[in-house]
């Protein structure tokens, strides 16, 4: 075959110094919401395998409508699973993200197991859906792989900001992903916007700056806070959840229901 190459959407935009957009996919279980949410505008899907009762066969559902739809697939597993981190990518995504990364050995760990040689110890799978299951040496795999997967750590703890800029320098690192929700309950601050979560994001921001990684952020609702990080450099983004946007659908759609049809109606 010819010389192989995967293209990574996520990627490309973090390359080019674009905003990667990301929704989170949690409740939906349908392939379809793969091409509404391209079509939206979107990047890439959050598949979340840390908290979502969502199975890893699902995941691989998802992963590989999303070859064909222009759209990368980051999936979230649960702490130090690389078992689970190894069968995602094997399957179709383009991505792993691993929960509270607290130290550089914790990220050359998820290194050593999610990069093939020589970079890292992953086995191969001759057969995968990002080459139509055609047979290829390992060499070429490995390399085509290594090069277009990303490799995320999120930082969620006091200890994750403190050590940012050496998890930052660990080769093979692409991303370090801020969970503003679980760091600002982590550290005290009563909500994302307090003062203290916003140094903690502007140390990681300069730690990845430092060490030419990419900035990533989630669990931050205030479009204007968000605005100041993707200033800060911040351009791996989550920008919303499937259930959420659902919920706020439905609320507006029977209140514009309920407006239209006035106000002399019997109570509901």
């Amino acid at each position: 075959m010819e010389t192989a190459s995967v293209r990574n959407i996520v990627r490309e935009h973090l390359e080019s110094d674009r905003i990667a957009w990301g929704v989170n996919v949690r409740f939906v279980r349908s392939i379809e919401v793969v091409r509404l949410m391209a079509h939206a505008g979107y990047q890439w899907l959050f598949l979340d395998l840390e908290h979502s009762p969502m199975s890893l066969e699902t995941v691989n559902q998802f992963c590989i409508a999303a070859l064909d739809a222009n759209i990368g697939t980051m999936v979230r597993v649960p702490h130090g699973q690389y078992s689970l981190a190894t069968r995602a990518l094997d399957n179709g995504a383009m991505g792993v993200v691993m929960p509270n990364v607290e130290s550089a050995e914790q990220a050359t760990e998820l290194v050593r197991h999610v990069k093939y040689a020589p970079f890292g110890k992953r086995g191969i799978s001759s057969m995968v859906p990002f080459f139509h299951y055609e047979t290829m040496s390992a060499h070429d795999l490995a390399r085509t792989l290594n090069a277009s997967q990303l490799t995320v750590v999120m930082i969620e703890s006091a200890k994750g900001v403190e050590q940012a800029a050496a998890i930052a320098a660990v080769p093979g690192v692409d991303v370090l992903f801020v969970g503003a929700s679980d760091l600002s309950f982590a550290i005290g601050a009563p909500n994302t916007g307090d003062p203290a979560v916003q140094s903690a994001i502007e140390t990681v921001a300069a730690a990845c700056k430092t060490h030419n990684k990419w900035l990533g952020l989630g669990g931050m609702r205030d479009a204007a806070a968000v605005a100041r990080y993707a200033r800060l450099g911040a351009r791996f983004l989550l920008g919303g959840s499937d259930i959420g946007m659902l919920a706020q659908g439905a609320r507006t759609q029977l209140a514009g229901l309920k407006d239209q049809l006035g106000k002399d109606l019997p109570p509901s």
